[in-house]
């Protein structure tokens, strides 16, 4: 028998569920608050959580990263009456197991309770402890440590894996990381960065050419997918690639065969492909400036990094390990440093993410070499700049609030004229039909003695979607 968490402020949703939750044999426990439910799921092991967004005490997809580092690191699902393509972006994106709108199908919800539990039963019974190599990649934070769990499962195959992530988010070490950890550990890892190779030389660089296949080729020479051969092709800044090479590579990912500049015969290569890109692939996919066919191949697996400003718990770590290789790279003293100054390090944005980091923590030893403690004044004046505007505009006083108008409808009054103009068509026609329903469910109630079955029936209503309009118009069935 599974434990399933309810977190909703809304008494007839909590019943619903709980209702279907008992009837595939398993336990529902409630929270009617963020607060309760935080509460439950440090201290409680759950399967699942199905999670409301607008509580009373905050959001709850805010809450996501937090629950799935519970004690059960239980699955999530989103509920919600609100629901909107970039809360279902957010929620997807930090690991939720699905988004569902109110009112919800109950077959729907039965069915994806199901699909979590067969999920996590089998992920118990597979279940192994993987030890990663992750040499430079510095930090123990959700995001962090989820992007790791999916090295882990690609590493030991030879599935394409596609990297994308802002500049300077450690694209290169992850795809070392994934080389590393596989069967091909001990074979060549070849790096290609397609920014940087000239248009006219890409097939001799990839592919590689004949003594006298064009001027200048004194004598032969191995391209980097041969130098590949049983080890690992990495494409840094692919969307770069040229759309001539993109077909002609597209062939060689297919067959893994490949022929040299000015050679008729074609050779094998046995290489394991992982691609990278800090660019908006499907706006260049869009735009025609990159193959759609070739995206298919590159992206059989898809490894997406955060932001550093996503993952500031990885900021002090970070810090630590460049100030001392910093020092010991210099020969001076290890430093050590003030909270102060790791507080204004965690308070940046960081858009050139770790990189930038690295580059203000060396800027920040070599400021005072003999100084053995860091301080605020040590860092760059661009990040001091930038923490003093933000405490600026933080420690503005906010306006007071406009009162807010007075604009409810009338509870039982559902004639047009009640409705106060000017509105637009589309907003008139809607406040009447809210109206009229409000009236219609008010006066069956009424007729039924609040009965649900029974008002369900003649409504026509499922159990769910009248106890959202009841919700909504704020008709109290006690």
């Amino acid at each position: 028998m599974a434990t399933i968490l309810i977190i909703d402020d809304d008494f007839y949703i909590r019943e619903v569920l709980e209702d279907n939750i008992a009837v595939l044999g398993h336990e529902a426990v409630f929270a009617k608050n963020l607060s309760e439910g935080r509460r439950l799921t440090e201290n409680r092991e759950f399967d699942l959580v199905f999670l409301d967004v607008c509580l009373p005490d905050g959001n709850g997809l805010e809450a996501v990263p937090g629950i799935r580092e519970g004690p059960g690191a239980p699955e999530i699902i989103i509920i919600t009456g609100a629901g909107d393509t970039e809360g279902a972006e957010l929620a997807i994106g930090s690991g939720a197991w699905d988004y569902i709108q109110k009112p919800f199908s109950m077959q729907n919800i039965r069915l994806q309770v199901q699909r979590v539990l067969e999920y996590r039963n089998r992920k118990r019974e597979k279940k192994r402890t993987v030890s990663l190599k992750r040499d430079r990649i510095i930090g123990c934070s959700p995001r962090l440590n989820a992007c790791l769990d999916r090295v882990a499962r690609c590493a030991d195959s030879d599935t394409s894996v596609f990297v994308s992530g802002e500049t300077g988010t450690g694209k290169e070490l992850f795809a070392r990381a994934i080389h590393e950890n596989s069967s091909r550990a001990d074979r060549p890892f070849v790096v290609v960065d397609c920014a940087s190779l000239p248009d006219q030389l890409v097939e001799t660089l990839l592919f590689g050419h004949e003594k006298g296949a064009f001027t200048g080729a004194h004598c032969s020479k191995t391209g980097l997918i041969s130098e590949a051969h049983g080890g690992t092709l990495f494409l840094d800044e692919v969307g770069e690639l040229p759309l001539t090479t993109q077909k002609n590579f597209l062939r060689v990912l297919q067959e893994r065969r490949y022929r040299p500049v000015g050679n008729r015969k074609e050779f094998h290569s046995d290489f394991r492909l992982i691609s990278a890109t800090n660019r908006n692939i499907e706006e260049r996919v869009r735009t025609g400036r990159f193959r759609k066919d070739l995206l298919y191949r590159l992206r059989s697996f898809v490894l997406e990094l955060p932001p550093l400003r996503d993952r500031k718990e990885d900021i002090k770590p970070l810090t630590l390990h460049y100030i001392f290789l910093t020092c010991r790279k210099r020969g001076i003293q290890i430093k050590g440093m003030v909270p102060e100054f790791l507080g204004m390090l965690e308070s940046c944005e960081w858009p050139g993410n770790i990189r930038e980091l690295i580059g203000s923590i060396e800027e920040a030893v070599l400021a005072e070499p003999e100084n053995p403690v860091l301080y605020p004044m040590h860092l760059p004046p661009r990040i001091r700049v930038q923490y003093v505007q933000r405490s600026l505009e933080t420690e503005k006083p906010s306006p007071s609030p406009l009162p807010a108008p007075k604009t409810a409808l009338p509870q039982t009054d559902t004639s047009p004229d009640s409705i106060s103009l000017p509105l637009s068509l589309k907003d008139y026609r809607k406040r009447v039909m809210e109206k009229g329903e409000q009236h219609y469910l008010e006066q069956l109630l009424a007729f039924t003695s609040k009965n649900i079955p029974r008002t369900c029936e003649i409504s026509g209503l499922s159990k769910s979607r009248l106890y959202h309009l009841l919700k909504k118009y704020h008709i109290s069935l006690k």
